[in-house]
């Protein structure tokens, strides 16, 4: 029998329950050998959940072809995590040339690819984007996705089986999130992550979407600037590498063959946050 307050009807009809535990609590779950043989290209990989993703794939033995643009931030990535085999190539997935060398670099084999590389515009109002923003915001969201899945989607066809995994945002989902910019370009990722998992999943080809909550190491952005919706609701008290690798974990999931028989899905990964 359930000790019970007398006369307190706000919490009667709940079940008892144990407090959750504290964010930081939280132990990434890695899988030994998840991706052992396979060769895995990581876009923006040497920060936030692209490093997270990066990382957590090689530590369950896959082969990690790490793209970013900064070549400082990639010799640290390479650095720290020596003893796991990850390659790191300097270059910017929305052009074309780069591109072509990433697709020379993967040596007639990839199995995933994960397009996490983005930038937000900072909550600016339709009436207020310059042509120089709307341009830079959909060259690295929209155009960097579509050029580097287009590259390598040849190779994965190759072999009739492949994985695909593009980061989009809640800006993709609803319009209360950031910018013009930003919010058209995240739609934009969805429909190219819906279309491209119509058209190849009959060729082995999956292409799945993760829709992270606002993250302490995520693109940068001045919420609350002029025509913005004001600050964002505080997240939880976790570091920013725990945000990340909370993130990365669902990621690798779909990137991996555990996610067989999932394709065209479009996955929060948010802890409820896009739920309001």
């Amino acid at each position: 029998m359930t000790d019970r307050t007398p006369g307190d009807t706000t919490t009667g009809h709940l079940f008892a329950s144990a407090p959750p535990p504290a964010p930081d609590d939280w132990e990434e779950p890695l899988i030994e050998g998840r991706f052992r043989g396979k060769t895995v290209v990581v876009t923006g990989a040497t920060s936030g959940i692209g490093r997270a993703t990066a990382v957590r794939v090689a530590r369950e033995g896959g082969h990690v072809l790490a793209i970013d643009l900064s070549t400082l931030r990639m010799e640290a990535l390479l650095e720290k995590n020596q003893d796991l085999d990850i390659t790191g190539v300097v270059g910017d997935i929305s052009n074309q040339d780069d591109v072509n060398k990433i697709a020379v670099r993967v040596r007639g084999r990839v199995d995933a690819l994960a397009v996490v590389a983005g930038v937000a515009d900072n909550m600016v109002a339709l009436h207020e984007v310059e042509d120089e923003l709307w341009e830079s915001v959909f060259r690295i969201n929209v155009d960097g996705p579509f050029r580097i899945s287009r590259a390598l989607i040849p190779i994965m066809l190759s072999r009739g089986v492949g994985s695909i995994v593009n980061v989009s945002s809640q800006a993709g989902l609803r319009g209360s999130i950031a910018g013009s910019a930003y919010t058209a370009s995240k739609h934009a990722v969805i429909g190219l992550t819906r279309s491209a998992a119509y058209i190849y999943s009959p060729r082995g080809i999956r292409v799945n979407a993760v829709i992270p909550r606002p993250t302490k190491s995520a693109l940068e952005s001045n919420y609350g600037s002029l025509g913005g919706a004001g600050p964002l609701p505080s997240g939880p008290l976790t570091s920013p590498e725990t945000e990340a690798a909370q993130i990365a974990s669902p990621m690798t999931y779909l990137l991996s063959d555990d996610a067989a028989n999932v394709t065209g899905a479009i996955l929060p990964a948010d802890d409820g946050w896009g739920l309001a």
